[in-house]
């Protein structure tokens, strides 16, 4: 169950490059390439000739060309033309809104008329040069919807990222959760710990001791229809923790966007943006190698859940106070789906 008509990241522009690629979101077989000017557009991914998937073709001169008879597409889904055949009377595949901003490609897979540019979710670090990003993406087997609520509740992190940033404090120290709008924020606030093995390597990269005691947050914050970013960071011990200077602390934002392929899959683009040495690109790549691993972490554990749950879908999963952003999102976002619906009906 998933919002349609939203903003989704469709993939990282690295892979809309030369050729089409294709990608189902929100089961919407979709094919993405760059026209004349190398703007991106979205169409069905589907040939009106034959039905072949127009992302095994190629793109030339701007138009995207099917790989089977080389029936060739308009950017408003339109056939243009085809060798040897008249075509123009052929009727319009479906195009979808796709708009390129803050380093990631984004496609809206409802009604066209409501998708607004301006809704897209706001990166202000994207923008500015004090700011670096590292990250990648993951094909996930699971409901995206168990993605949110791993992010939501780090509590996890002690078993499940044992070696890199978990910790026993984590169990230790409650969270608290709150609603804000359609936000849900999630915090978690540790004093005079010793920082986790990932956090350490970030206090070296920053100059700082690693072997001192430190402060460390979460505050995760979910908005719909699928995107978490978290503040995380550490600081030396009694200088203000969250709110420390800029020269002892080592802090982030861990981003998430979780993009539903199917009722059981989801494409998850993961990364962290850092306003510290912003500039060292070395750096930049040991991160996002460290922030990689354990991602990969939450995979495994999320396909595994994922089985369960379709094996045994009518055994009652338990709640905890742990699991209130998880639950809080859930609420969020099925209030943003019913309110889809409504308005669909009326329109």
């Amino acid at each position: 169950m998933f919002a349609r008509n939203a903003w989704y990241v469709a993939a990282m522009p690295s892979e809309v490059a030369e050729g089409p690629l294709g990608r189902t979101i929100c089961n919407e077989s979709m094919v993405f390439y760059r026209g004349r000017e190398g703007q991106v557009h979205a169409l069905e991914d589907f040939c009106p000739h034959r039905g072949a998937p127009l992302s095994l073709g190629r793109v030339c001169d701007g138009k995207l060309v099917c790989g089977y008879h080389g029936l060739q597409m308009g950017c408003e889904g339109k056939t243009v033309s085809m060798p040897g055949q008249r075509v123009q009377g052929f009727p319009a595949i479906r195009s979808f809104p796709a708009v390129e901003r803050y380093g990631f490609i984004w496609v809206w897979p409802g009604e066209a008329s409501q998708a607004d540019p301006a809704r897209i979710h706001h990166l202000p670090w994207a923008d500015s040069e004090e700011w670096a990003y590292g990250g990648g993406m993951y094909h996930i087997q699971c409901d995206y919807r168990l993605m949110i609520d791993n992010l939501m509740d780090l509590t996890h992190e002690t078993y499940v990222h044992a070696t890199s940033i978990g910790q026993k404090e984590i169990d230790e120290v409650p969270c608290t959760t709150r609603v804000q709008g359609e936000e849900v924020i999630t915090s978690r606030t540790m004093h005079g710990i010793q920082a986790p093995p990932f956090w350490q390597m970030a206090l070296r990269s920053n100059g700082l001791p690693d072997g001192q005691p430190v402060d460390r947050w979460q505050i995760c914050h979910f908005t719909p229809p699928s995107h978490v970013m978290i503040e995380v960071g550490v600081a030396l011990a009694g200088h203000g923790g969250y709110d420390a200077p800029p020269e002892v602390k080592a802090s982030s934002i861990v981003v998430d966007f979780i993009t539903p392929e199917s009722d059981t899959s989801h494409w998850y683009f993961w990364g962290m943006a850092r306003n510290f040495k912003a500039h060292d690109t070395a750096l930049t790549a040991t991160l996002r190698e460290g922030q990689g691993k354990v991602f990969a972490e939450d995979q495994a554990v999320l396909e595994r859940q994922q089985a369960n749950l379709l094996r045994w879908p009518d055994r009652k999963l338990l709640m905890l106070n742990i699991d209130s952003g998880g639950v809080q999102s859930r609420k969020v976002l099925d209030r943003f789906i019913a309110a889809e619906r409504t308005m669909a009906a009326v329109g």
